[in-house]
């Protein structure tokens, strides 16, 4: 899935260190910083990515915010053929939050085939991000 058309994308198992980009809006697949998405992409990328996915939901008032968003950004880049990385804002997708009963954040979930695998509430170090999201999509 692309981040940023959610064009579905068929990508070849082994990339040869090659930057792949979207057959639709032609951006790079892998390689950018995890993007805040609406409702709408929010149920694409989850629906129909083979990747797990992994939300970061944050509000640009919360101080854990963003002192972690950096580190989910970094950690983002580096699994980023193994995992998405994507942002959901939860002062704008109100009902977002509501749907998946975000009660703290900044509050970490991960999804596989559509489905909630994991959950974490609160800022995490790069390192143990990383170590969280390989402990539920394997490495």
């Amino acid at each position: 899935m692309c981040t940023s058309c959610n064009a579905v994308n068929r990508i070849p198992a082994e990339r040869h260190g090659k930057e792949i980009n979207c057959g639709k809006c032609h951006l790079p697949l892998f390689g950018s910083a995890p993007l805040s998405v609406n409702q709408a992409a929010f149920s694409i990328q989850i629906a129909k990515s083979d990747l797990p996915v992994v939300v970061d939901f944050w509000a640009p008032w919360c101080g854990p915010c963003k002192a972690m968003a950096p580190a989910f950004t970094q950690v983002s880049a580096r699994m980023d053929s193994r995992a998405r990385f994507i942002k959901v804002n939860t002062d704008d997708e109100q009902a977002l939050g509501a749907q998946y009963g975000i009660r703290s954040i900044p509050t970490l979930a991960i999804f596989q085939s559509g489905k909630e695998i994991a959950r974490i509430a609160g800022a995490l170090p790069a390192a143990s991000l990383e170590q969280w999201v390989n402990s539920h999509i394997g490495k």
